[in-house]
């Protein structure tokens, strides 16, 4: 009698029963054991890079262009090349991929900060191919950021191969691990998709992606059988086309790195690895599948139709004339395909064996060497208990498993790589205004003062907050205020973060001798139109071409431009009106974008009064 129950140890490929008596009589003695070996994985290296100093052009840079003293920022600047510099050397751990997502989340920071499309910043950030060592140099952020991505992708690889498989713990981390360097690696393909350096290439990656995929589906295999595998005809079908899972994903990864140019790229065992894999988990479906036939004959209490269904997915084409049902029921024809089976798994482990052999590099790997051949000699075995010397021999060659997995390995973009970071350089102003893509004028300081509470503008924005209505006989419009101004600084508080309530608050108390305000006016980045004048009519802008505004009637005829005389802004809102008309009680919100100040609408000339004499046809 077979027992109903053995453990099949995958790392030294040996059976045992679960009251650790063997199953074969001629076992080896150290297979009589379990073994503390585990079957080698690959793990990424890190991408290297040279130290990068920004001290000095990021200082230059806030001076030139955000008009300040660059000096202030040293301590920001200390921490992000702190940053930078304890990226370059992680702890191989969740702690190192969490150090990577914190410096990752602050580069489009930086970028929007400090990388202008128009400006060089003249730092120079230099990388090195993890697999050639060649060098590659860019100014742009674009390689700074692809590289911290690959390192991400190459710590999780590093943890997955330093996880106890032993363990069901450790083998769901080592699991999890190499889904999240999977789906890292997707995520530089996809987001990444000119990189110089041949090791983030699209052909590469993508092979890198199938290879983290496959060691994630080999430690599932491992999973399962880990617990022991129950030695009857389902189970013992189930894990062969677990087993024909992994080689089959070992095969594609062996078929890209076979591919040129990413042949003279990864080592030469990378490849060779992934064919013994290949072959040896073949090899081990095999041996699952032909002991399920052997040694399980279809019995008076065995379900004959649950049988035949999981026989039935197992091939894709069956010798002529056979079925299932036929398999299980004529004895013959079930020990003939069962011995095929054996012979397959003994070909090929000897095929990885010998593939083994082709490596040089693979001489290191003992512990390969030691389960390949206690695989092979375990397949030998198994069958000499079946083979009758007396016998014709059949050269049948058993049919192919076809593959399949209840825990397919997919792809995990990582949570970590939306890590929330505080921006090192906030104090320059909220980034939706403040960054290396918008230019300003140099800081101006505007003097205002109330007049029965009225300052003469209006306001609107979150932060910063900006001057969009204005009254051209204010205070503030003498002293140079404009529409469309930022106010960066009230006295000596800055208030480049302060919204328009703060800001109201802050200005209700200003009196006749008035306070001093600091704005800037962003300088238009857009290739240059033609020139445009603006100027109200009824309190809406109309605009004019000063090109037709150029010409007079003496140059051409009337009906070419019909440009007249305007009213001044001077009649707008005299001072011998009712005063609200040119002054506001303080500055307000600008909600509707129909009012420019809460106040009734002043008795100013209508559009329609312009119609005949002002407005352009």
């Amino acid at each position: 009698m077979v027992s109903n129950c053995f453990v099949w140890c995958p790392f030294l490929g040996t059976s045992f029963q679960s009251d650790t008596q063997q199953i074969q009589s001629n076992q080896l003695p150290s297979e009589s054991t379990q073994e503390t070996t585990n079957i080698p994985l690959i793990a990424l290296g890190l991408k290297e890079t040279k130290e990068v100093d920004f001290s000095a052009p990021f200082k230059d840079f806030i001076m030139e262009h955000y008009n300040e003293d660059g000096r202030t920022f040293e301590e920001e600047i200390a921490d992000l090349m702190d940053l930078r510099q304890a990226s370059r050397t992680p702890s191989r751990n969740e702690a190192g991929v969490e150090l990577l997502a914190k410096y990752y989340s602050h580069l489009p920071l930086i970028e929007n900060r400090f990388f202008s499309p128009t400006h060089q910043t003249g730092i120079f950030f230099t990388w090195y191919d993890s697999f050639t060592g060649v060098p590659v140099c860019q100014q742009n952020l674009t390689l700074e950021k692809a590289s911290v991505v690959f390192n991400m992708a190459a710590l999780y690889s590093q943890i997955g191969t330093r996880s106890d498989r032993q363990t069901i713990v450790g083998l769901g981390e080592a699991i999890s691990s190499f889904q999240k360097a999977a789906g890292m690696l997707s995520h530089l393909k996809e987001t990444f998709t000119h990189t110089p350096s041949y090791d983030m290439s699209p052909a590469m990656v993508g092979m890198l992606i199938r290879l983290m995929i496959a060691q994630a589906q080999e430690c599932i295999f491992e999973k399962i059988a880990l617990p022991g595998i129950l030695n009857k005809f389902n189970s013992l079908i189930k894990m062969a086309q677990e087993a024909v899972k992994v080689s089959e994903i070992y095969d594609q990864v062996h078929q890209s790195m076979i591919q040129m140019p990413i042949k003279n790229n990864v080592p030469s065992f990378w490849s060779i690895m992934s064919l013994v894999k290949t072959n040896h988990y073949r090899a081990i479906a095999h041996h699952f599948l032909a002991s399920a036939l052997l040694d399980h004959e279809l019995g008076p209490n065995d379900d004959e139709d649950q049988q035949e269904k999981a026989l039935s997915q197992v091939y894709d084409q069956l010798p002529e004339g056979c079925s299932p049902l036929d398999i299980l029921k004529n004895k013959d024809e079930r020990e003939r395909i069962g011995k095929a089976h054996f012979c397959r798994a003994i070909s090929g482990h000897e095929e990885a064996l010998r593939n083994y052999g082709l490596c040089q590099h693979l001489d290191k790997q003992k512990v390969l060497q030691e389960i390949l051949e206690a695989s092979h000699r375990r397949s030998l075995n198994k069958y000499s208990d079946y083979e009758n010397e007396e016998e014709f021999p059949d050269y049948f060659e058993a049919p192919d498993i076809i593959s399949k997995t209840e825990h397919k390995a997919e792809m995990e973009l990582p949570a970590s790589t939306k890590v929330k970071v505080i921006d090192f350089f906030q104090r320059l102003g909220p980034l939706s205004v403040f960054s290396a893509k918008q230019k300003w004028t140099a800081p101006r300081k505007i003097h205002v003062c109330a007049e029965d509470r009225d300052l003469g503008f209006t306001l609107k924005g979150e932060a910063p907050v900006q001057v969009v209505s204005l009254d051209p006989l204010s205070q503030a419009a003498a002293d140079g205020l404009k529409e469309g101004d930022y106010i960066v600084a009230v006295g000596d508080r800055d208030t480049k973060w302060m919204g328009v309530s703060d800001m109201m608050r802050l200005l209700k108390d200003v009196d006749e001798e008035g306070i001093e305000l600091q704005v800037v006016s962003i300088i238009d980045n857009s290739p240059t139109m033609s020139t445009k004048s603006a100027t109200f009519s009824g309190n809406l802008p109309k605009t004019y071409s000063m090109i037709c505004l150029a010409y007079n009637n003496e140059e051409k005829p009337l009906k070419a431009c019909k440009v007249s005389k305007k009213s001044s802004f001077l009649s707008w809102g005299l001072k011998n009106k009712t005063k609200s008309a040119s002054t506001l009680s303080l500055p307000t919100a600008d909600h509707s974008g129909t009012l420019p100040w809460n106040k009734p609408i002043p008795t100013f000339p209508s559009s329609s009064s312009y119609n005949n004499d002002s407005a352009f046809h």
